[in-house]
């Protein structure tokens, strides 16, 4: 009987410590944790480097070139030109339609100094304004000769792009009244699509195009004086964008060679 009592104290005390193995087992796991967490907080610029060397030396039969040590300035930098290329959408399209406005004034530069053409950048995008005596005759809607080239060449600006172009023909407040065009409303839309075939013309997508005619709309000053009709009688090439943003003129000379 005392023998049967001393096997069952024994198998009792036994089943009470084994929660000390799973305790140390944690413990144990704990510690490894712990030691690296510590080794990966505390990576050495020299212990790097050895490891390079060695695993240079382990596959050189491969041909393989030894690891080079990343030191906390390189990696640094990388994340900079990281986050550099992952910069803010809005602000890319803006830059990029800086670009654009910027090229157009290279080609347009004699008009621009003659201030007939100015280049803002507005809520809806680029507006190249252009003054209609530059492009047409009075009363005429074909394009003459010597703008044709310098409108070539802003289609040249314009045809690797994607964004959306609307030409838009204005007029002053006189009455036309002719076999061609019964009003100022015909006269604007037929000049703003004479820019439109010569675009199409010269390489920018048809998709991409747009027309309006607004006639004596829109005015930009009054009409009663000539050099405020002058100033009405215009055609504007919208190259448009969805980002928002302050109307700001861009002068002529900004970001290339020519002197104010």
């Amino acid at each position: 009987m005392r023998l049967r009592r001393n096997s069952l104290g024994q198998r009792q005390a036994g089943s009470q410590e084994r929660w000390l193995i799973s305790y140390a087992d944690f413990i144990t796991l704990l510690f490894a944790l712990f030691v690296v967490m510590y080794a990966l907080s505390s990576v050495s610029e020299g212990k790097l480097r050895v490891l390079g060397d060695s695993l240079g030396s382990a596959f050189r039969n491969n041909r393989l070139k030894p690891l080079e040590p990343i030191t906390q300035p390189a990696a640094l930098d990388l994340l900079q030109r990281k986050g550099s290329k992952s910069s803010d959408p809005q602000a890319r399209q803006r830059e990029e339609m800086r670009g654009i406005a910027q090229d157009i004034l290279k080609v347009m530069g004699a008009f621009v100094r003659d201030g007939k053409v100015t280049v803002t950048q507005t809520n809806g995008g680029i507006a190249v304004e252009i003054n209609a005596s530059v492009l047409f005759a009075s009363g005429q809607a074909q394009l003459r000769a010597e703008s044709e080239q310098t409108l070539r060449q802003v289609a040249g600006v314009l045809a690797p792009t994607v964004q959306r172009i609307q030409v838009e023909g204005y007029t002053d407040n006189t009455p036309i009244s002719n076999i061609h065009f019964p009003s100022n409303w015909e006269l604007s839309a037929a000049r703003a699509s004479s820019v439109v075939r010569l675009f199409i013309d010269n390489g920018v997508a048809e998709p991409r195009l747009s027309v309006i005619g607004y006639g004596p709309n829109r005015p930009v000053t009054f009409n009663d004086t000539p050099e405020g009709r002058a100033r009405n009688r215009r055609v504007t090439v919208m190259i448009m964008t969805e980002v928002p943003g302050k109307v700001v003129e861009i002068p002529f000379g900004v970001g290339s060679n020519a002197t104010q």
